[in-house]
């Protein structure tokens, strides 16, 4: 069951994942690689066949808010960056109330929670790597994610689902989705947004999965695990617009 900030059924909420020297971090990329998931030119080599966003017009980047911004803390350990771009996004849910406090000041006000949060569990910093309000305001959660999405070569490894914190991108999504809808503005956020994720990494749309997927919680909760194929075929058609 999920708590006020994420899923406690999940070991990812429970601990942070063992991180990668540099030595491993190397012999993880070569995993990937011969796991027969790998960008070359812009190009990701997925099951054997290609895929390419569309070259026609470039997705731009989301308004992210950074950290600094948002007032966050300094990280109480330095944040681990990896040379290999992720593979996937997984989509998350805070499983707080569905605010109507829509504003700006909340959403930074959720970000700092969050971070709190998470540095109650020991953690070093927010476990996702952005975060997205119910007003549809997109923050930055654990340090360096928004300059290391924007150079689209490395990863910043995070804390938000069990097993897969290497190789993931992590969204939250402000709020409790199991019997109520995802709002409009902020569904539409959360398109553009994976969007730009798939474009800077060459992550084809189908590998945009849900918490539960690969752990055993409730997360991202019903109504928006069900809606993961419509955000799939609508983040491809914005690619390809």
């Amino acid at each position: 069951m999920c708590d006020a900030h994420g899923c406690a059924a999940d070991l990812a909420y429970q601990a942070e994942e063992p991180l990668l020297d540099e030595e491993e971090a190397g012999g993880l990329s070569r995993r990937r690689l011969l796991g027969g998931a790998v960008a070359a030119g812009g190009l990701a080599v997925v099951g054997g066949a290609l895929w390419q966003p569309s070259a026609a017009l470039a997705v731009t980047s989301p308004r992210i808010y950074g950290t600094d911004e948002w007032g966050a803390q300094p990280p109480k350990q330095a944040i681990d960056v990896i040379n290999s771009k992720p593979t996937k996004i997984i989509i998350h849910h805070t499983a707080t109330a569905n605010s109507t406090d829509y504003s700006r000041a909340h959403a930074f006000q959720l970000a700092r929670s969050i971070q709190q949060a998470h540095f109650n569990r020991g953690w070093r910093d927010s476990g996702q790597h952005f975060t997205i309000s119910r007003g549809a305001y997109v923050m930055t959660g654990r340090h360096r994610s928004k300059i290391v999405l924007n150079g689209g070569t490395k990863h910043v490894i995070g804390a938000h689902c069990s097993g897969q914190n290497e190789v993931a991108v992590g969204i939250e999504n402000e709020g409790n989705y199991m019997n109520v809808g995802i709002r409009t503005e902020h569904y539409n956020k959360l398109v553009r947004m994976c969007a730009y994720i798939c474009q800077q990494y060459g992550i084809p749309p189908r590998r945009i999965k849900g918490h539960r997927d690969f752990n055993a919680t409730l997360c991202p909760g019903d109504r928006l695990y069900n809606k993961l194929p419509q955000l799939r075929d609508d983040v491809r058609a914005l690619l390809n617009a």
